[in-house]
This record gives C-alpha cells, structure tokens and sequence, in this order.
C-alpha cells in the first residue's frame, strides 16, 4: 500500500519530521515513511514532571520511550533528536490542567498537548529543520482541499479515531501535518510494525494521560493546586446539605460512584461550585444538558460559522457524533442538541463533524464553558 504525503518535489529531497513517542504507532509512521523514500527525521519530546508528587514522565518523555525510539530510528536508518520541552509542558498543560480541576472543571491534557506543544512548538521546530511535513502517528486524516489548504477527517477505523484531541489544530498546522494511518487499523498497523521488525510492535497503548500516575490526577491537582483540596459539602439541587466531601477534584460532573451517601436513592454529581467548594448532586434527570456555550473555538470549515447550522457534534471522545444545531448565543458559539446530552462537563472538548459516520471531516470545536439543563426544580441549587 503507497503512502503518498502530497508534497510536491522528488521524496528524497522532502524532509518529513516524524514525532516518535516509542509506541508502536509513530515507529510504523516513520518506518513507512522512510521505505517511501522520503527524508525521515525523528524527533522525540522529553517531557519530565518535576512538580508531580510522583516523578514519573509520561508517553512521550519516559525513559523507556525515549529508548524505544532511539532504537526504532537506528533500526530504520534515521537521525533521531531528543528535544528537552520540560518547563514548556509543565506551562502549558500540566499547570493549566491544575488549575482547571480547581475551577471544578474536567480538563482534557491531551487537547492542550496537541494545540501547545506537539502541533506548535515541536511544528516550529519542524520548520526549522526544514521540513516539508511533520507526520505524527494520530489515527486522523488529512486531505487536500480545492484551495490548496487541507481539511481534518475522522479515521477510517472509528474504534481508533483520534479527531476528538485534535479539532483545535489550526489551518495553518494542517498545511504541514500528515497522518499517514488515518486509513489503517490497528491490527494492521502492528502488521506493519512486524514486517518492519520493530521490536515494538506488541508494546502495549499507554492508557493514562501521561503525567498521572496509574490516573491519580488528584495527587497532581492537590499539590500545584491545594484549595482544589479543600473540604466542603455536597449539596442536593433542592438545597439540602447530604454531607461532606474531601475537595471538588475528587469529583466530575455525571459521577455516581465515591460520594459517599447513603439515602435509598441514586444520585448523580450535576454541578461543581468552586468557589464555595461544594458539590452539587440530583437524580440521572438532573444531568440531562440541552444547550452548551463553548469558548476557545477552533473553526475549520469553509467560510465563517454559520447560524442554525446543522451539524453533528461529540461531547465525549468515546461517544458518536450527534445531531445538533450551531447557534451564536450572545455568548459566543452555542450548541443546541437533538437530543438531550448526559454529563456534559465543563472543561470538556466539543468537537464539530458535518456527518456522523464515515471519515466525516472536522469542522472545529471548543471548551465546553457552561450549560444549560433540560429541567430542574424552580428552587434548584444555582451551581447545576
């Protein structure tokens, strides 16, 4: 199967970056490249942790990975570079994941990853190793557009899609990124691995953001952000006090396991009041969100947003695109769903489609800043 970046020259002199983290995904990306007959480089971000109560470096800056990738470069015959993006990281997604959670927000690192360090910082260094492109080994799809620009596309394979953390890559970027398993599936991209005789090819998918440990984000959260720590009460939307909890970043909205009540009924966490350190809780009903106000929107469609758009919509990586309608709310871009939405959180990523099945392309998307919820009491606690 060829695997043509569309660039424009002969493929010897087209310099491609390739990002290698260690896993299986990046080496198959930079192996292919380099049997293509394209001028490969790898580069690898070293990202350590200091701040963390536990050291630990995550999927792109752990030793091991850093390992692997030096050796998948020596295997494949190209040059490989370490860049040290430590106190950048540590700026730009571990402390705004911090402070997030403080807000009572449930942030997504691997967005602000995307958007402030893989797709700027590492692109300009790209650009100034001269590269035609940087591939990364993102199951996403790029293509070119009648303008001359490229559009982003969901996968072909949608267990593995990835559009959902990159709808807040630019125009720009785009112009210079490729993915070139965007039409793989797994199972074939460890084929390919295997072929290659990458030494990788069954290591394991990291499953935790990369900074937390075996997912105990609270022990990131309680040090660079103590008053996420802080004790409050947990409040029923009719008013009631139920009980205490132990800090609002223990918490995220649509949670029903860990509060720690017992009242004969279920009850749902709807809302995070920060500022009062309490958490709100209500029945399953309570989480039903009709319209979502989104902030730090990403466009990539043709044009300027249109009102009353119809367009399909994610509001969970793992969900399938949904209908919906855009509107421009007074605050900004709104989002009206077909049908009504179960926990939505702020913080979270909603990202924009023009289909819902397919390698349908992505149209942009945003931080979900508020929403609004189907139907509550009269007298219900404001922070739903």
């Amino acid at each position: 199967m060829p695997f043509d970046l569309d660039l424009s020259g002969p493929r010897a002199s087209s310099r491609v970056v390739v990002a290698m983290s260690g896993g299986v995904d990046s080496s198959v990306v930079a192996a292919l490249l380099k049997r293509e007959g394209y001028d490969v480089v790898g580069v690898t971000l070293q990202l350590y942790d200091h701040g963390a109560a536990v050291h630990r470096k995550g999927a792109c800056c752990a030793g091991q990975d850093i390992n692997d990738a030096r050796r998948v470069a020596a295997a494949i015959g190209i040059p490989h570079y370490v860049l040290d993006y430590e106190a950048r990281f540590r700026e730009k997604v571990i402390d705004r994941f911090a402070e997030s959670y403080a807000m009572g927000e449930t942030p997504i690192p691997c967005v602000e990853c995307n958007q402030q360090i893989k797709f700027a910082d590492l692109l300009g260094t790209a650009r100034e190793l001269g590269a035609a492109a940087m591939a990364t080994g993102h199951y996403v799809s790029s293509r070119g557009l009648p303008d001359g620009g490229r559009a982003l596309h969901r996968a072909a394979d949608p267990d593995r899609d990835q559009s959902y953390f990159l709808y807040g890559t630019t125009k720009d970027q785009l112009s210079l990124l490729r993915f070139p398993l965007g039409d793989l599936t797994k199972v074939q991209t460890r084929e390919l691995a295997r072929e290659f005789g990458l030494h990788i090819a069954d290591k394991h998918d990291s499953q935790d953001i990369c900074f937390v440990p075996h997912g105990s984000y609270s022990d990131i959260v309680g040090k660079l952000k103590p008053e996420a720590g802080e004790p409050g009460e947990i409040v029923h939307i009719d008013g009631r006090v139920l009980g205490a909890h132990k800090g609002i970043m223990h918490y995220t909205v649509g949670q029903r396991r860990g509060l720690g009540l017992s009242l004969g009924e279920a009850l749902f966490v709807v809302g995070l009041d920060a500022k009062r350190y309490r958490v709100v809780v209500g029945p399953r009903e309570a989480l039903a969100t009709k319209k979502i106000v989104l902030r730090d929107v990403n466009w990539l469609g043709d044009g300027a947003i249109e009102d009353n758009a119809d367009v399909f919509v994610k509001v969970r990586s793992t969900r399938a695109p949904q209908p919906a309608v855009l509107l421009k709310g007074a605050d900004g871009v709104e989002v009206m769903f077909a049908d009504a939405e179960e926990g939505v959180a702020p913080g979270q990523a909603c990202v924009i489609y023009d289909a819902d099945e397919g390698q349908a392309r992505v149209l942009g998307g945003g931080v979900i800043a508020s929403g609004t919820k189907v139907r509550l009491p009269a007298d219900a606690y404001e922070a739903a």
